[in-house]
């Protein structure tokens, strides 16, 4: 069977679907939509305490024992300024999708909410801080996906170092690797300006630092993930087995391990392959060549 014979291969049909959305740039930014659209109908408010939604999924300084307020204050904006989430999801459209096609969209979300937890432990550490030194408690909000977003702006400059972007709201031409330094001098300035208003500067350097070390280090947190499932469940297993002289240990069926490999690089990204997977494409790929000499 050829690779564009198998099904992941093959281009979807047209028609109506009730499926989500295969790209995980389309499904975030629904996900932000719809949390924005149905807080501001059934709590509408002058304040950010009378939109009770956006207020319980935000994570607030005095209340970081709401463990879930961790990753979903990234989905919620500010529902008095529509401009919040309208940057974050124009940045996330433009430049997200081609950071998701590198990586795959699974690593692409535990990229985006790494990026998020990593966003909202700087605001705690740094909440704690603050307390600390004025002996007062601090009463502050987190909310918005501009962490995350940084992070991914980073990625793709990190990518994409020669891509050509364009300034908005002024269409200027300007190189990917310029438009990063830009945004990591502006949030650095931001930081250490005494009076930086209600911008959450420290959260969107986290999540640009967090993007850098991503990429220099080659991590890939899929694998990550799955190197601790397994040694999880070799301990799990039990110390005594027993073997029956009969039972058959036949080595698996080359073609279908291939399958499951592409597959998974279809759906995952090439960087979601374990060394194992890629010694076996690499031996199906000696013994196809074997055969066409």
């Amino acid at each position: 069977m050829g690779i564009y014979d198998r099904d992941y291969y093959r281009r979807p049909q047209p028609g109506f679907s009730l499926r989500m959305p295969q790209s995980m740039i389309v499904t975030l930014i629904i996900i932000n939509a719809a949390l924005y659209l149905i807080d501001g109908l059934l709590f509408p408010g002058k304040t950010l305490a009378e939109h009770k939604l956006t207020y319980i999924l935000s994570l607030n300084s005095n209340t970081l024992w709401h463990l879930w307020q961790f990753l979903t204050y990234g989905f919620v904006h500010d529902p008095l300024s529509p401009m919040h989430i309208l940057m974050n999801m124009l940045q996330l459209w433009f430049l997200g999708g081609a950071v998701e096609q590198i990586y795959g969209n699974k690593e692409f979300l535990r990229i985006y909410l790494a990026m998020l937890l990593v966003g909202s432990l700087s605001f705690a550490l740094g909440s704690g801080i603050t307390s600390a030194i004025t002996h007062q408690e601090s009463n502050y909000e987190l909310l918005g996906a501009s962490g995350a977003i940084s992070g991914i702006v980073i990625l793709f400059v990190l990518n994409n170092p020669q891509a050509t972007l364009m300034l908005f709201p002024i269409p200027i031409p300007v190189k990917a690797w310029v438009i990063g330094v830009l945004c990591v001098v502006y949030n650095l300035f931001g930081a250490i300006t005494p009076q930086s208003g209600n911008v959450a500067y420290g959260v969107h350097i986290a999540g640009m630092v967090f993007a850098w070390l991503y990429f220099q280090r080659r991590w890939n947190l899929g694998r990550f993930f799955e190197n601790i499932f397994h040694k999880l469940k070799f301990f799990s297993r039990p110390k005594f087995r027993i073997h029956k002289p009969d039972e058959e240990s036949g080595e698996p069926d080359l073609n279908a391990e291939v399958d499951r490999i592409l597959e998974k690089i279809s759906h995952e990204g090439e960087g979601s392959l374990t060394r194992k997977e890629r010694r076996t494409l690499e031996t199906a790929s000696k013994q196809y060549q074997n055969r066409r000499q």
